[in-house]
């Protein structure tokens, strides 16, 4: 009897495991793509594209070299709060953001999407834009003034055709992407800003390529080392110490570093400068180096190789000349550090773009690169960078590029679109 009660039971809950409430299959990425919400977004996507592109002029047309952000950023911050929404500010880094509520508790989980508002290029850098039919030509046009106007479009749309999401979501723009800014908006966003303890999902939006899915973050670390020395006359001070020497064979060592193809490592010296007078012995030179890796491992590999160049550098030169006037010595200064890191595959914002950008007939491409995405992978949260849509080249260059022709640009600006629905949990 009471193993007949005991096979009952079992009976009833596997009845209870396949009924059609516990079976019932979790919905699909793509499904977000057919829901009214996201339809009624694109088709105000389609209607403002005239606006979005005004928006990228106007924003490329203030001046946002590194370390000096500020006039962009309030005027992106006055962007935002006129897209409708929430606590929009400029916090004490410089970064502007503003919220997308969500139907979730306040201070709940939250999803992050971000553009850069600095660019490579230095104060005084013509950024007036050059029309060419739909191509529009202008330092940082592409990197990254479309994402920050395409992160507008998207606020706009979802606002007026009152798209429902789950979780809140984040609009920024970053300072600090670029070269010498060394992540540091992302950074101070996600481990001293308000919302560090809430973001569980982050997206960098820095280039055009809609099919792109940056998930792994290439590592670097940054030096300018300077070589010191006494100096002197070079003639009648020949024999002492030369820091120029030792720069020079530190920088013929440093190529002879070995390094794996896989994961790929790469160094470089890059920036170089010193010296008085063309008949003087030297009393100090430097030199900044860029070392990168995909692997964390390898790229601390390669720093602590380098360093060993360095020190071998200067204690090869204090043996080889005179130190009767001092000896030289190398001042380390670390410039750039910014954290090799990597989204699984298998994460599900990962897994989300892939099937988004599918069903948008496009071919997904996985990729390593260096952007904003390196600091939140660093810290464990499941970061990816995407495009904004369009076409676009020559980044870094004085005659960057976008092509902003409607049709391939608003195709593609609907991917990201697709892809922060369906992650922050349309409904």
């Amino acid at each position: 009897m009471i193993m007949r009660k005991i096979v009952s039971l079992g009976v009833v809950a596997a009845l209870l495991a396949v009924s059609p409430v516990a079976a019932k299959p979790a919905p699909k990425p793509e499904a977000v793509l057919k829901s009214k919400g996201y339809q009624a977004a694109v088709k105000i996507l389609d209607r403002d594209h005239d606006r979005m592109v005004e928006e990228i002029v106007k924003l490329t047309e203030i001046p946002a070299p590194p370390f000096k952000e500020a006039a962009r950023a309030a005027a992106y911050r006055d962007m935002l709060t006129d897209a409708g929404l929430a606590d929009v500010e400029i916090d004490e880094e410089g970064n502007a953001m503003g919220v997308y509520r969500g139907t979730g508790p306040a201070g709940g989980p939250a999803v992050m999407i971000a553009a850069h508002l600095d660019t490579v290029f230095p104060e005084g850098t013509p950024v007036k834009v050059r029309r060419e039919g739909t191509r529009l030509h202008a330092p940082g046009i592409g990197d990254d003034t479309r994402g920050l106007a395409v992160l507008l479009a998207y606020a706009r749309a979802m606002k007026e055709s009152g798209v429902k999401v789950k979780q809140d979501i984040v609009f920024v723009g970053n300072v600090g992407e670029e070269g010498p800014g060394d992540l540091r908006g992302v950074r101070y966003l996600l481990t001293k800003g308000k919302y560090k303890d809430r973001v569980k999902a982050f997206f960098s939006m820095d280039g055009t390529d809609a099919s792109r899915i940056v998930n792994g973050g290439v590592g670097s670390k940054r030096y300018r080392i300077t070589w010191k020395g006494p100096g002197g006359h070079s003639f009648s001070a020949f024999g002492l110490v030369n820091p120029m020497a030792a720069m020079s064979q530190a920088v013929v060592d440093f190529y002879k570093i070995a390094v794996p193809a896989r994961p790929k490592t790469t160094y470089s010296a890059s920036v170089t400068g010193g010296g008085t007078s063309v008949n003087s012995i030297p009393n100090e030179v430097f030199v900044e180096f860029d070392t990168r890796s995909e692997s964390p491992a390898e790229l601390a590999k390669l720093e602590q190789a380098f360093l060993g160049v360095v020190r071998k550098s200067v204690e090869g030169e204090n043996a080889a000349r005179s130190v009767k006037e001092g000896p030289i010595a190398a001042d380390i200064k670390m410039i750039g550090d910014r954290p090799a890191g990597e989204t699984a595959a298998t994460q599900p914002i990962v897994r989300i773009s892939e099937a988004i950008i599918r069903a948008n007939g496009l071919d997904p491409k996985s990729s390593f690169s260096s952007t904003d995405s390196n600091l939140p992978m660093s810290l464990g949260i499941p970061a990816v960078t995407i495009g904004s849509g369009g076409d676009g080249g020559r980044a870094h260059a004085l005659d960057e590029w976008i092509d902003v022709e409607k049709t391939k640009s608003l195709s593609g600006a609907k991917v990201g679109l697709g892809i922060l629905l369906a992650t922050a949990g349309v409904q």
